[in-house]
């Protein structure tokens, strides 16, 4: 069911991953994607009116011959569509009724409206990025993609293995606020254990520490460091000519911290991208520079492993994962694809009266 963000990123993954895609949408939505909509790649189209008298019939006849169907609209609005997961379910016991939202389908908060800083905020996650002056949103990448689209892709997968060895389907609730938290389990556990802080830039992993995080060289780029263990932490020390200024055996202790920081920071300052990548090319200091998104297609390892393609002449990362004996194929653009009509058709199913 066409939606934003996670519901479409979800699909278009499991799409990379070989899957046939439906993406039923409002008639008004279909005439406007195009290549650019790298969403929408590898989805077939079906501009359906779901106010339509014959519109739930229609879904209810997908739903009997789909693996999976994908919603992310708020609790109850498949219900009153007469598509919920008991009428579908009822015709398709096998099927896997994957549900996509914020909150999740109950709790107080289920009916409120909300985007990805919302469910994140409350998480623990968003607290504990960013300066010590503010928390700074993390794209949307923590909400409804890692913790949304991602927790759904992977609970749709083990409800199709269960479903394949018990024929039984079922509902996949997603909350984004849920899958959030769940990525901070092992943050959840330092602080338990005394060893993370609460304030941001002062541990470790959030750039607190001057061996774990991002410094600005010379011509005004940027560099990331990530030198957590000793032998690594060695070598960039050695590289940057401040091994009488930062005793290896002082890395860890945390009062040395901000002045080890600016030490680094003027090391890195004085030194152009160019200078920086020969003193460290092939050496294992864990340093490598920030690319944005212009810049990081080119770079030699992801050229090397053909991590980003052209689909439909829009340059794009490709599919991931990878599999040895099931490549990924190149995916198609949304409008390279054939009509969700003829999908349908292919599946059995007639529905030009309905659509």
């Amino acid at each position: 069911m066409a939606g934003l963000g996670p519901g479409p990123f979800c699909a278009m993954l499991l799409a990379d991953l070989g899957a046939q895609v439906l993406r039923v949408c409002r008639p008004d939505q279909d005439g406007h994607i195009t290549q650019l909509d790298t969403l929408q790649r590898g989805k077939a189209s079906l501009p359906l009116d779901l106010k339509k008298r014959g519109a739930a019939s229609a879904l209810l006849k997908l739903a009997e011959n789909a693996d999976v169907l994908i919603e992310g609209y708020r609790p109850g609005v498949m219900e009153r569509l007469g598509i919920g997961p008991e009428p579908c379910l009822a015709r398709n016991p096998k099927l896997i009724y994957g549900r996509m939202t914020g909150w999740g389908q109950d709790g107080p908060l289920s009916q409120m409206a909300g985007h990805d800083l919302n469910y994140i905020a409350i998480s623990g996650a968003l607290a504990a990025i960013g300066s010590p002056e503010a928390p700074v949103p993390p794209l949307n990448l923590v909400g409804d993609f890692g913790g949304g689209a991602l927790y759904l892709a992977v609970g749709i997968l083990a409800a199709l293995r269960f479903a394949a060895l018990t024929g039984r389907g079922q509902v996949v609730d997603a909350a984004m606020c849920e899958g959030a938290a769940h990525l901070m389990t092992p943050f959840y556990g330092l602080y338990a254990e005394g060893n993370w802080r609460l304030s941001r830039a002062s541990n470790f992993a959030d750039g607190g520490a001057h061996f774990y995080g991002v410094y600005q060289t010379a011509d005004s780029l940027w560099v990331s460091i990530g030198a957590i263990e000793r032998p690594f932490y060695t070598t960039l020390v050695e590289g940057l000519g401040l091994t009488d200024q930062l005793p290896v055996g002082e890395q860890w202790n945390e009062a040395r911290w901000p002045s080890d920081r600016i030490l680094v920071a003027e090391a890195i300052g004085r030194r152009t991208m160019r200078e920086l990548h020969t003193l460290f090319d092939g050496k294992d200091a864990c340093l490598m520079p920030v690319l944005d998104l212009a810049a990081a297609p080119a770079h030699r390892h992801m050229r090397a492993r053909h991590s980003f393609v052209k689909v439909d002449g829009v340059l794009q990362p490709a599919p991931a994962p990878r599999f040895s004996a099931t490549p990924n194929p190149l995916p198609k653009s949304a409008k390279e694809m054939p009509s969700g009509l003829a999908l349908a058709a292919s599946w059995g199913l007639v529905l030009d009266d309905l659509v």
